[in-house]
């Protein structure tokens, strides 16, 4: 436990990415089996100990420390994990020899009744630093930095073979990883995935810079509309059907409806979208009626009728037993219309392409898209791919481009604020703005209109959380409301991707991907945008 503490500390200090693969590749010399296995199933998410929850931890820090004195801590700390490791009472011994392996196998054995008792144990055993990384271990949402792709990333590099093999062989895999080890280190054959349907390291693109325009000849890319969906993989064969996210995260049950069209032997890289019946036919529907669908186990009836979801589909990576992706471009996409056509679906179709002659009408496109389909409305931008190439994992320079409209910006007021997790605990990092109801402030009020934390550097998070300090109001549990008027207060320059209507929120709309774009430390309150400045930018319903 305490070799993995070490590990969870270091990678919470550590920015940058390559520092925490050289992190993580050390960790898995030094440490043994099952104890290594089970920790990369923690970090990359893959560990699910169901009798040990968040709550169950609250009640028994209040059985040992004054329930006030808890709530103040854990107000102040912001972390739940790092908070109990702190206050837990009792003598405890920095020595304690607890692996991981006795941790996760002993709760997966354990009734609901036992889990509290060994956590409890433990807990009195341990340090502040190793009660951390048990509460980490077994609760989840580590907040380290590490993605589950890095993680394999760093798996590879730890067993010198490319992070695509590593990609293609995970799905099917289980906790605490014996064979895969034994693989990496030479010990044992590759293992082979029990998936009908694996999922394969997808294709990224690079964001175009304005001088690669110069290098790159248009006749040589293809050009595709960029939708404002998720980027999804869906794979079939024997009748076995699997939605993947980019990530290679199983989305497939939220996603019933589709996996009923999906009457195909092969794998799609497309996007997944929302389609909603318009006075001229189905058209797409915003982002947000989409996130209606994202992150469900279950789908009720009602989210299948209200937002009936479908495949825009970009490329043809398999079919049947061929593997297309050695082909070039060009030819995946004949190969791909004629697979749509003959598949007939009407949760299934292709993405068109955009006909261009050189980049100043791409670019005259890109800002100005037709209003037809709504595309001015839902289109992020376009996709640049090279005719002649091969479908490449990862994210090669050159092959494929996005070209992404300009965001949109906003100025508001700063109305609330929050600590972050880890190491942004003790700052006020997570801010909710508004902007004013009527013309002239003074007339008015402000409507909370986002959320965003991140966009700023780590200087400007200490002078923001310097004016939420100095200038805090009042407090609703961890939230502080900051002064806020027409003449006192602080605008932010607020870029975002999208706009739709939420009931949810008092001011009727919600922001996609809101970051802080600028602090306007120049500019008075009273002039930040109004409601109906935003509620131009709405997409009409359909």
């Amino acid at each position: 436990m305490q070799a993995f503490a070490a590990l969870l500390d270091r990678l919470t200090l550590t920015p940058q990415r390559n520092g925490k693969i050289r992190l993580l590749v050390d960790y898995l010399r030094q440490v043994n089996d099952p104890d290594r296995g089970y920790a990369v199933a923690a970090i990359t998410g893959d560990l699910d100990i169901v009798s040990v929850k968040p709550a169950m931890v609250r009640v028994l820090v209040e059985e040992r420390v004054d329930p006030v004195l808890f709530a103040l801590s854990y107000d102040y700390v912001g972390d739940l994990a790092e908070t109990v490791s702190l206050i837990w009472p009792g003598e405890s011994d920095p020595g304690a020899s607890l692996h991981l392996a006795e941790v996760v196998e002993r709760l997966r054995v354990a009734s609901r009744l036992e889990g509290p008792k060994l956590v409890a144990g433990w807990l009195d055993e341990l340090d502040p630093s190793g009660r951390y990384a048990l509460l980490k271990l077994i609760t989840g949402g580590l907040r380290i930095g590490v993605t589950a792709r890095l993680a394999r990333q760093a798996l590879a590099e730890f067993g010198g073979c490319p992070a695509t093999e590593i990609e293609e062989m995970w799905h099917g895999l289980k906790p605490p990883y014996a064979d895969l080890f034994a693989f990496l280190e030479g010990r044992g054959e590759r293992p082979q995935s029990k998936q009908k349907v694996p999922f394969r390291p997808v294709m990224l693109a690079s964001a175009i810079q304005d001088e690669d325009f110069a290098k790159l000849e248009p006749r040589d890319y293809a050009a595709e509309w960029k939708w404002d969906g998720i980027r999804i993989q869906a794979a079939a064969s024997g009748g076995e059907c699997r939605l993947y996210s980019r990530t290679g995260d199983d989305i497939s049950g939220a996603f019933p409806d589709v996996l009923e069209q999906m009457d195909f032997d092969g794998a799609i890289d497309g996007e997944l979208l929302v389609a909603r019946q318009g006075e001229e036919g189905m058209a797409i529907a915003p982002f947000s009626d989409l996130q209606q669908r994202l992150n469900r186990k279950r789908v009720t009836s009602k989210a299948l009728k209200d937002y009936p979801a479908f495949i825009r589909a970009y490329d043809l990576l398999q079919e049947g037993d061929e593997d297309l992706r050695p082909l070039a471009f060009a030819e995946r996409r004949r190969r791909l219309e004629d697979f749509i056509a003959r598949l007939s679906s009407p949760r299934i179709d292709i993405s068109p392409l955009v006909d261009f002659s050189d980049w100043d009408e791409l670019a005259h496109l890109r800002a100005n898209p037709p209003a037809e389909g709504r595309l001015d409305e839902i289109a992020e931008g376009l996709m640049l791919k090279r005719w002649d190439t091969a479908y490449v994992a990862g994210r090669p320079k050159g092959p494929w481009f996005k070209w992404k409209r300009d965001p949109f910006l906003v100025d508001a007021v700063l109305m609330y604020a929050q600590r972050g997790h880890g190491r942004r605990s003790s700052f006020y990092s997570d801010y909710t703005f508004g902007v004013w109801t009527a013309e002239k402030a003074e007339d008015g009020e402000l409507v909370p209109v986002g959320k965003a934390y991140f966009g700023f550097t780590d200087e400007e998070l200490k002078e923001l959380d310097r004016f939420v300090r100095n200038n805090t109001v009042d407090r609703f549990g961890p939230v502080r409301a900051v002064r806020a008027g027409p003449d006192a207060g602080l605008v932010l320059e607020v870029a975002f991707e999208g706009l739709a209507r939420s009931s949810r929120h008092k001011s009727g709309v919600a922001m996609r991907f809101p970051r802080i774009s600028r602090i306007r430390w120049d500019k008075p309150a009273a002039e930040a945008d109004r409601l109906d400045d935003l509620e131009k930018l709405l997409p009409q319903q359909v």
